[in-house]
């Protein structure tokens, strides 16, 4: 039987996450991922011997790695690890499908500069961008919504929120990726509507299908532990960011300010919005 004086005592705390260290230890190895990216988009002799693409598929792997141990710190790892490989199989089957028929993207073609194709038609690289698009889109939002976590509607306002963020984020990537670094090309069609070559169904569908991986991956992402309120996460801000303004600065040197100007005002506007959330 406990004493008085143990009764007293305040209940300690859950113990530390035991992968805590590879957390961090994946913050600074991104950390130095983007700032070589972005040492190399400026100057073009700095490279890897033998692989230009090199410093971009190291921050492709790191930035999916971080992300999935950002919400390990959250969820349990297999929960993260089943709405991570959801998201990369139905993104990159759907990717598959668009490579293939146009629909529902439009008629893109993916380039080898985007690494080896899996059965030829879908870049190895696709599923996971699906990945960091979707989970950090989300992990912007849930910051955003901070204030309104505790109302009836905040799970809807979450997966839509995530949506539209998913779209601004590819709205600022397709522009660095097809007419800088030609990881895919648009065919010419007379779309009513463009963005800097791609037609607006591109991003319309990029809502469309994270909120269709949203609806199987929820229900996995979702904390079942009471616990007491949380302190914001800004990892999945800064991954989030990061790719804004990186692909907007590379805009601008490369002469596409239209471009460039659309990414610092949707960097800002986030920032903005995401600050608030997380000061409450």
């Amino acid at each position: 039987m406990q004493s008085p004086s143990q009764l007293s005592q305040p209940i300690s705390s859950a113990p530390a996450n035991p992968n805590a260290w590879i957390h961090w230890l994946l913050v600074a190895l991104l950390a130095s991922a983007f700032a070589f990216v972005f040492a190399t988009l400026l100057d073009p002799s700095l490279h890897f011997p033998g692989d230009s693409s090199a410093p971009e598929t190291a921050l492709l792997l790191l930035a999916t790695a971080s992300t999935i141990f950002a919400l390990e710190r959250q969820l349990p790892l297999q929960n993260v690890l089943l709405a991570a490989i959801v998201t990369a199989l139905v993104g990159g089957a759907i990717s598959a499908l668009g490579a293939i028929s146009g629909i529902p993207f439009g008629p893109l073609t993916f380039t080898s500069e985007l690494g080896p194709k899996i059965f030829d038609k879908l870049p190895w690289a696709m599923p996971l961008i699906w990945i960091v698009v979707v989970l950090n889109s989300r992990g912007v939002a849930r910051l955003i919504l901070r204030p309104w976590r505790k109302t009836k509607t905040y799970g809807f306002w979450l997966i839509g929120l995530t949506a539209v963020l998913a779209m601004l984020f590819v709205l600022a990537f397709d522009p660095f990726a097809a007419r800088i670094k030609h990881y895919w090309f648009w065919t010419p069609v007379k779309f009513p509507l463009m963005w800097q070559g791609a037609p607006l169904v591109d991003f319309l569908s990029w809502g469309i299908v994270t909120l269709l991986i949203l609806a199987f991956i929820t229900p996995t992402l979702i904390n079942k532990k009471l616990s007491k309120r949380s302190p914001p996460d800004f990892h999945p801000l800064c991954v989030w960011l990061g790719g804004i303004f990186i692909w907007g600065i590379v805009c601008m040197q490369n002469g596409l300010w239209q471009a460039a100007a659309v990414d610092a005002a949707i960097g800002i506007v986030t920032i903005l919005f995401a600050i608030r959330g997380a000061r409450w």
